[in-house]
C-alpha cells in the first residue's frame, strides 16, 4: 500500500495523526471486500432513498448521489473504477468515490448509517446471491444424476458395505442415492436463504440512530423479506455465514463421497466406469496415465471447506456484543467455500455427465456367487424358518462353498432346492428388491418417477431464490 497518512481516515477527527503503515497493513480488507462492491453500491442506493424519506436529503441532494453511485456502479462494471491510498475497504471507496463526484451531497451517504451495519447488510445481500449460485449448481449435478439413472436402463453393479461387496444394486438407484443426499443439501440452503433474508440497515454502529429513517421500507427497498428487531443483534450476527458455512462443508463431504467412489471406479480393479478426456488428466511421466483428478480434488477440497467452517466458528465462539473486528474474519472462508463448491458442482456434473460406464464389468461383479447369500436366507425365511436360523444354515452353505466342497449354486440347490437357481442367473439376485425404496427394478423406476417431481419442484424454489 502507498502512504496512508495522506488520506483522511474515517475517525480522523478524534485522532492528531493519521493511522501508522503497519495498522492499515495489517486492518485493510480491501483485497478481499472488493467483490462486495455490487451489494454496497445497490445497498447505498436504498440507504439514499431512505435518507431523503427522511428529509435529511433534498430530493435534488438524492438524485445526486443516486447519479454518482450509478456511475460508480459503471465504472466497476466496466473495470475502470481506481482505488486510492486510504481505500481501507471497499465501503470507504465507494463512498469516496461517490463524495468526489457528488460532492457535499456525496458526503451525507453516511448519515444515520455505520460500517457495522452496512457490511452486515453488504454480506446478507452477497450471500443470499451465493446461496442461490450454490443451489443452482446442485441442482444442475441432480439433474445430471437423474439423466444418467434414466439411460442405465437395467444395468447393475454390486452394493457396498464396509467396502465389500453386499448385495447387487440396479446402477440408477446408486446415482440416485447421491442425488437425494443433494436435495438435502439444497433444502438446507434454501432454509438459510429463509433465514438470513432479514435486513440489518438501520441498526447503525450498535443502537440505532437519532434520525428519523424507516429501516422497514429500507429492508423492502433491497428485497429484504423481514427487517431486525434489535439493533446489537443485527450488527453482531454471523449466525447464516456460519450456517451457510455448515451447508456448504456438507455438500463438500457429499462431493468428496462421490469423488472417492469414482477414483475406485475409473481404476483398472473395478473398472465400472471410464472418463471422458475433457474430464481426465495425464501424468507428466506416464504415458498410459488418465487419471480422475476432479474426483480427487472433490475429496481434497472437502477438508478446506470444513476448516473455513471450524475456523469461523473458533473467531465466533466468544465475542461480546456488539461488533468487534474479528468479524472481518467472516468474508474469506466464505467467499472461499462459495467459489469451490460452485467449481465443484459443474467439475463433478460434467464429469459424471460425460462418462462411459462398463456395465459388463458391472454385472460381473455382481453376479457373484456369494451376493446371492441374503436371498437364500430370505427364501427359507418365505418357507417357514426363522431368519437367524435361515441365517446360519445359508452361513454354513457359504462355509463349505469357500473350503472347496462345491460351487454354493450347487450346494443350495442341493441343501435348500432346485428352485433356487433362478437366483442365479445373471441380474436374478437384483430382480429380488422388491421392496419400496428398495434397488431392484421396480421400486427404482417408482423411484426416478419420484424423483424427477422433487426436482421439478427444486427448480420452482430455485427461481423463488433469485
Amino acid at each position: 500500500m502507498g502512504d496512508n497518512k495522506s488520506s483522511d481516515s474515517l475517525w480522523h477527527g478524534r485522532f492528531a495523526g493519521g493511522p501508522a503503515e503497519s495498522l492499515m497493513a495489517y486492518t485493510v480488507s480491501l483485497p478481499f471486500d472488493r467483490q462486495l462492491w455490487e451489494v454496497d453500491v445497490q445497498g447505498s442506493k436504498a440507504h439514499v432513498r431512505g435518507l431523503g424519506r427522511a428529509g435529511v436529503l433534498s430530493p435534488d441532494e438524492v438524485e445526486s448521489v443516486l447519479n454518482a453511485l450509478e456511475v460508480v456502479h459503471q465504472e466497476f462494471s466496466d473495470g475502470l473504477f481506481q482505488f486510492r491510498d486510504g481505500d481501507e475497504d471497499i465501503h470507504t471507496a465507494v463512498e469516496r468515490r461517490v463524495t468526489e463526484i457528488a460532492g457535499d451531497a456525496g458526503s451525507r451517504l453516511h448519515t444515520a448509517r455505520s460500517r457495522n451495519d452496512q457490511v452486515a447488510t453488504d454480506l446478507r445481500l452477497w450471500t443470499k446471491q451465493a446461496i442461490a449460485e450454490v443451489a443452482s449448481g446442485v441442482v444442475n449435478l441432480q439433474r445430471v444424476l437423474l439423466d444418467r439413472a434414466r439411460q442405465a436402463g437395467d444395468a447393475y453393479l454390486p452394493g457396498y458395505t464396509h467396502l465389500q461387496r453386499a448385495q447387487p444394486v440396479m446402477l440408477a438407484h446408486h446415482l440416485l442415492a447421491h442425488a437425494w443426499s443433494l436435495h438435502r443439501d439444497f433444502d438446507r440452503l434454501v432454509d438459510a436463504h429463509r433465514r438470513l433474508d432479514v435486513s440489518p440497515l438501520g441498526a447503525g454502529a450498535l443502537a440505532g440512530t437519532s434520525i428519523e429513517i424507516d429501516p422497514a421500507l429500507t429492508a423492502e427497498d433491497l428485497g429484504f423479506a423481514a427487517v431486525f428487531t434489535n439493533s446489537l443483534d443485527a450488527v453482531s450476527d454471523r449466525d447464516f455465514v456460519a450456517e451457510t458455512l455448515f451447508d456448504l462443508s456438507l455438500i463438500g463431504i457429499h462431493l468428496s463421497r462421490i469423488g472417492e467412489e469414482w477414483v475406485l471406479w475409473t481404476s483398472d480393479e473395478f473398472g465400472f466406469a471410464r472418463l471422458d478426456d475433457a474430464y481426465a488428466t495425464g501424468s507428466s511421466m506416464l504415458p498410459q496415465k488418465k487419471n480422475a483428478d476432479i474426483a480427487e480434488l472433490a475429496r481434497g477440497k472437502s477438508g478446506r471447506l470444513i476448516g473455513n467452517l471450524t475456523g469461523l466458528l473458533a473467531t465466533l465462539k466468544a465475542l461480546p456484543l456488539a461488533y468487534n473486528r474479528d468479524l472481518q474474519e467472516d468474508k474469506e472462508p466464505l467467499f472461499d467455500s462459495v467459489e469451490h463448491t460452485v467449481l465443484a458442482l459443474a467439475a463433478i456434473a460434467g464429469m459424471i455427465g460425460t462418462a462411459e460406464f462398463d456395465t459388463d464389468q458391472m454385472a460381473a461383479a455382481a453376479d457373484a456367487e456369494l451376493l446371492v447369500s441374503t436371498d437364500l436366507a430370505e427364501h427359507l425365511v418365505r418357507n417357514g424358518i426363522p431368519f437367524r436360523q435361515a441365517h446360519a444354515q445359508v452361513g454354513q452353505l457359504v462355509r463349505r462353498h469357500l473350503s472347496g466342497e462345491g460351487q454354493l449354486r450347487d450346494l443350495a440347490m442341493t441343501e435348500i432346492g432346485p428352485e433356487c437357481a433362478a437366483y442365479f442367473e445373471r441380474g436374478g439376485a437384483t430382480k429380488m428388491r422388491t421392496s419400496p425404496g428398495g434397488a431392484g427394478p421396480s421400486p427404482v423406476a417408482v423411484q426416478i418417477t419420484a424423483f424427477t417431481e422433487k426436482l421439478s419442484e427444486s427448480v420452482a424454489r430455485l427461481k423463488e431464490l433469485g
